[in-house]
C-alpha cells in the first residue's frame, strides 16, 4: 500500500471516528421551578444550551454583553420553546463593575439559582487590556467568571443542590501557571489563551474543594473543537486554519452545548464535584489541575486582581 493510500484512510478513519464519537445528552430532566443562568448565550454553545434549558422548562436568564444580540437570542429561544420565562440582562465579562452590578441585581430579584453556566469565551489575538487593567483574554475566561461565581455564592448554596458549569478547554494541556507574570502578554498568543483556560480549571478545581460541605456541585467540560463567535480576530491564515480543522472535526454549535447540557441535568452529574467532562463522559485531568500549592495562590492572586474585598470573603470560607 502506498504511503498517500495509507494516508488518506489514516484521513477518512479518523474523520469518521470523530464524527460518531459525538455523543447527545439524553438526559429529560424537568426543569420546571428551577433557575439557571447562561453567560454568552446569545449564540453558538451558550445559545444552544439556554435553548435546552427552557425546553425542560426553567427560568432561563441570558447573561450577554450585547444588548441588541441578547434581546434577539431571547425572542429566538422563547418562540421556539414556547417557555416565555426566558430572560435577558447586560453583563459585561470585560468590565467588573458590570459583574458586579449584574450580580447584585440578581442577589435581590431572584429567590434561587440552581445552575450557572460559564460559557463566556475570548480567544484575544491582541495584547489588549481591558479598563480594569487585565489581559483581556485573562479577564473574559479566567477573572470575570471568577468573580461572577463568588459573588453568585450565597445564591448557589440557598438553592442547593446546585450546579457550577464551567465551559472550559482541552487546550489547557499546554497551559502554564506563572504568577509573576500572569497579566502580563507573553509568548504565542494561543499559548495565552491555554494559560488563561488551565487557570480557571485550576479554580474550579479549588471551588469544588472549598464548597465541599455544601450541596453545589463545579463540574467543568470540553465541548470539542467548534467554529464559534469566540474566534473574531487573528490573522486571515490562522482563522483558514481552524475553520478548516472545525470542519474536520465536524461539530456543530448543538453538539458542543451536548456535553454542558449534560453536566447542567444528569443526574450522574447531581452528586460529583471537581469533574472533568468530554463527550458526556468523565476524563482524566492532568496533575498540574490539584497542585494544592498553585492553586491557593492562583486564588489568591485572582482576588487581588478583581478587587474582592475583604468583607465578602464570608461568602466563601
Amino acid at each position: 500500500m502506498s504511503f498517500l493510500m495509507f494516508t488518506v484512510i489514516g484521513i477518512v478513519s479518523l474523520y469518521f471516528y470523530l464524527k460518531l464519537s459525538i455523543k447527545k445528552c439524553e438526559c429529560k430532566t424537568s426543569m420546571k421551578g428551577k433557575v439557571v443562568i447562561a453567560t454568552g448565550a446569545n449564540s453558538g454553545i451558550g445559545y444552544h444550551t439556554a435553548k435546552k434549558l427552557a425546553t425542560l422548562g426553567a427560568r432561563t436568564i441570558l447573561a450577554c454583553r450585547n444588548e441588541k444580540r441578547g434581546s434577539s437570542a431571547q425572542e429566538s429561544i422563547i418562540a421556539a420553546t414556547g417557555n416565555s420565562n426566558v430572560i435577558f440582562k447586560q453583563m459585561d465579562l470585560c468590565d467588573l463593575d458590570s459583574i458586579r452590578r449584574f450580580s447584585k441585581d440578581i442577589l435581590e430579584t431572584e429567590d434561587r439559582l440552581d445552575v450557572l453556566v460559564n460559557n463566556a469565551g475570548a480567544c484575544s489575538f491582541g495584547d489588549k487590556y481591558t479598563k480594569d487593567g487585565l489581559l483581556e483574554g485573562m479577564q473574559v475566561n479566567h477573572y470575570g467568571p471568577f468573580l461572577l461565581t463568588i459573588l453568585l455564592l450565597p445564591l448557589l448554596k440557598k438553592s442547593q443542590p446546585s450546579r457550577i458549569v464551567n465551559v472550559s478547554s482541552l487546550i489547557y494541556l499546554f497551559g502554564y501557571v506563572d504568577l509573576d507574570k500572569i497579566n502580563n502578554p507573553k509568548g504565542n498568543r494561543i499559548i495565552m489563551y491555554a494559560n488563561s483556560k488551565l487557570c480557571n480549571l485550576i479554580i474550579h478545581q479549588e471551588l469544588a474543594r472549598r464548597l465541599e460541605e455544601f450541596d453545589v456541585v463545579v463540574n467543568s467540560v470540553h465541548p470539542g473543537i467548534i467554529l464559534t463567535n469566540i474566534l473574531n480576530e487573528g490573522n486571515f491564515l490562522f482563522r483558514l486554519f481552524f475553520k478548516v480543522l472545525c470542519w474536520f472535526n465536524s461539530r456543530t454549535a448543538e453538539d458542543g452545548s451536548q456535553t454542558v447540557i449534560h453536566a447542567c441535568i444528569a443526574k450522574e452529574c447531581e452528586r460529583v464535584t471537581g469533574k472533568f467532562y468530554v463527550d458526556c463522559k468523565e476524563r482524566y485531568v492532568l496533575s498540574k489541575i490539584n497542585n494544592r500549592d498553585i492553586a491557593d495562590n492562583l486564588w489568591r492572586v485572582s482576588e487581588k486582581f478583581v478587587r474582592y474585598k475583604e468583607e465578602n470573603k464570608k461568602i466563601i470560607k
